[in-house]
């Protein structure tokens, strides 16, 4: 077989890009979290607090203050709610957000070039979509994970009730 320009730069980037990604997967599996304590790190809740108001956008405050104590309760929640997880559970979220947190990552598999904090809603939207809509099982089943995570942690919390007409749940033995 005859190697071409293009054939050589073809498997040339191919192969870098298996490599970049193997180095993240291997980068990633020493980032594991302790069995006794389970937390997220800081590049977990970032990568939560830039999904929070993409998620949210329609139901979150408009007011920059009432916006951003919202924010942080929901982050809060989703972080209490992933410690309350089977460990099994917690750590392939461990995995997620440990592969999400790599540069190679964060660009390849997400699509969002800037760093998570800076990341705007409008990148953070086109990912989760990209990922709700994707052809691969994994990504969506990841997405519904984020999603599922998010939006929990947002109704439990009482003052997100109103919005939505609930009354809050039956008084019992009143």
């Amino acid at each position: 077989m005859r190697i071409t320009r293009r054939r050589f730069l073809a498997v040339g980037a191919a192969g870098g890009a298996a490599l970049a990604l193997a180095g993240g997967y291997a980068w990633m599996r020493g980032r594991r979290a302790s069995p006794e304590i389970r937390r997220l790190d800081a590049d977990a809740l970032a990568i939560i607090r830039a999904i929070v108001p993409a998620m949210l956008a329609g139901a979150l405050p408009p007011a920059s203050a009432a916006r951003a104590s919202a924010i942080d309760e929901t982050v809060d929640a989703v972080r209490r709610a992933i410690a309350g997880l089977a460990p099994a559970a917690q750590d392939e979220l461990a995995q997620l957000f440990g592969l999400l947190a790599t540069g190679v990552g964060r660009r390849l598999l997400a699509g969002v070039a800037s760093s998570w904090p800076d990341a705007t809603p409008a990148e953070v939207d086109a990912f989760l979509v990209a990922w709700r809509d994707s052809g691969w099982a994994l990504k969506r089943s990841a997405y519904d994970a984020l999603h599922q995570l998010t939006f929990a942690a947002w109704y439990a919390n009482p003052r997100s009730w109103g919005a939505i007409g609930y009354p809050g749940p039956p008084v019992l033995g009143a």
